[in-house]
């Protein structure tokens, strides 16, 4: 299968250059030329296999240039020594017709772990292909989670540097400690003065800077990305989504055919992207729910057509969503229009304006397949109170976001399908949200919060989590938006 720039259909490449490269050099996202169908009968198959064998059919799909040993190998990564639980991505039942997508799991309890486990084994298998001899330097930008599950995912791995940019003061201090503590000698660390789009521009900018780029392969470096514009992190989450609507095949919750909707609390839009790729590949999803913060850019663009950045950014207590520049849009605006330079365009006046529009079949198109809704701090608490007294179900403050979006939906629509809630985080990333939801007026400082959520709900504190304790912070180093080169320098030196 063949990959192509959002930017420029005519540029391709293969599955192994799109993950060594993890941007185009247009600036534009590596997506595959077309979706692939599953086959007749697949679901049925899948649904009697484990999540490792799934995501080896899924994966193979997509990457034909990959054998099934290879993937089979890297599957491995969703073990007993990883993931705490062998269902990998449990479905728990919340309520007869509200199932939630359990994706934090994994050795950094968040969503990125199930793509981020996978993508170092993609990529140093793509460079070895390639015969790549440079060490691949990687950037990435986090707005929490993203960058504990590149580092963990990376650290240590032969031929790679990584280096994670994340807003200074706009994480958990869960997310925080649990970046600076990293341990691995080819991993680095650095706050930015500002917001997540201040980062996520800055290592797009850095990707662009023609100079340095060639200053970096004198010397033996070339970069590539961790975050979901790379391919690599894209793919492996397709997997989920197709699990999990064979899990409650499985489980006789649906019948065949039967077409369930999906609920996602998303920033950088990969994620619910992610979802509408397993539709594509035949899997019977119905609406794709897309729930947002105060930061509501998304909910704006899916109601209108009108994608405007210009507006107040406001830190929220779901900071993974604290995003104004959702990249992963330019894929979806491809699949929805099919012309590349439409695309393009539509960039471009992102760039010079902050916004674009859709318009006509484009917008009819977006809008048969996604809807928007969004929900501030106060209600967010509210959720999270009113699910654990409800259901006995502790959740973590994106997930609410999720929980009351469905519930909009429903309100205004009278949908009464189906739907997965996804999951993205574990609750004790964010204790002092969790107990203050709960009706907590005296929060503990620290780590020490991890065991007073636990008393408070009698659930253990994740394995990773509270290994936390004495481990001393390794970095220290702050930037502004635009010396983020210095870090590079600095760890390359």
């Amino acid at each position: 299968m063949q990959y192509i720039s959002t930017r420029n259909t005519e540029y391709q490449c293969s599955a192994a250059q799109a993950i060594a490269k993890g941007l185009a050099e247009d600036g534009g996202l590596l997506t595959p030329a077309f979706i692939p169908k599953l086959p007749a009968n697949a679901l049925e198959t899948l649904k009697e296999m484990s999540y490792q064998q799934r995501a080896v059919y899924i994966i193979k799909l997509f990457l034909d240039d990959f054998s099934v040993k290879e993937l089979t190998d890297y599957a491995a990564v969703y073990g007993a020594e990883k993931f705490s639980t062998p269902a990998v991505a449990p479905v728990r039942e919340v309520t007869d017709d509200t199932y939630c997508l359990e994706l934090w799991h994994g050795p950094t309890c968040a969503f990125k772990d199930m793509a981020l486990q996978m993508l170092p084994h993609l990529l140093t298998a793509s460079l070895e292909k390639l015969e790549e001899r440079k060490t691949v330097c990687i950037l990435v930008a986090t707005s929490g989670d993203t960058g504990k599950g590149a580092l963990e995912g990376f650290r240590d791995v032969p031929g790679t540097r990584i280096l994670v940019f994340y807003p200074k003061d706009s994480v958990s201090a869960v997310q925080e400690l649990q970046m600076l503590t990293q341990e691995g000698q080819n991993v680095g660390v650095c706050a930015v003065v500002g917001n997540f789009d201040d980062a996520q521009t800055g290592v797009k900018t850095l990707f662009s800077d023609v100079a340095l780029r060639d200053e970096l392969a004198q010397r033996g470096y070339f970069f590539s990305s961790a975050n979901s514009i790379n391919w690599g992190r894209i793919l492996p989450q397709i997997v989920y989504y197709v699990s999990a609507y064979c899990d409650l095949l499985r489980d006789e919750k649906i019948v065949p055919g039967e077409t369930v909707n999906i609920c996602v609390p998303t920033g950088n839009f990969g994620n619910i992207l992610s979802a509408y790729y397993a539709k594509q590949m035949g899997v019977p999803l119905g609406k794709f729910i897309c729930a947002s913060n105060s930061n509501n850019v998304l909910t704006d663009f899916l109601h209108t057509g009108v994608y405007n950045r210009n507006r107040t950014f406001y830190h929220t207590i779901s900071p993974s969503m604290d995003i104004l520049i959702s990249s992963n849009l330019e894929r979806l605006l491809l699949a929805l229009t099919g012309e590349s330079e439409q695309v393009k365009g539509y960039m471009t006046s992102l760039a010079e304006s902050g916004q674009y529009q859709l318009e006509g079949k484009t917008l009819e198109k977006l809008q048969r397949n996604f809807v928007g809704y969004c929900c501030d701090d106060v209600r967010t608490r509210e959720v999270i109170g009113e699910v654990y007294r409800t259901h006995d179900y502790l959740i973590d403050p994106h997930t609410a976001v999720a929980f009351d979006a469905l519930a909009q939906y429903r309100r205004e629509t009278g949908d009464a399908a189906r739907a997965i809630v996804v999951s993205t985080a574990s609750p004790f990333k964010f204790c002092d949200s969790a107990l203050e939801a709960l009706g907590e007026e005296l929060l503990l400082p620290g780590l020490d919060s991890l065991d007073q959520l636990s008393e408070k709900t009698g659930m253990p504190i994740p394995k990773p989590l509270a290994e936390l304790r004495g481990k001393a912070p390794r970095f220290d180093r702050v930037v502004e938006k635009d010396r983020m080169v210095d870090a590079v320098h600095e760890m390359l030196q």
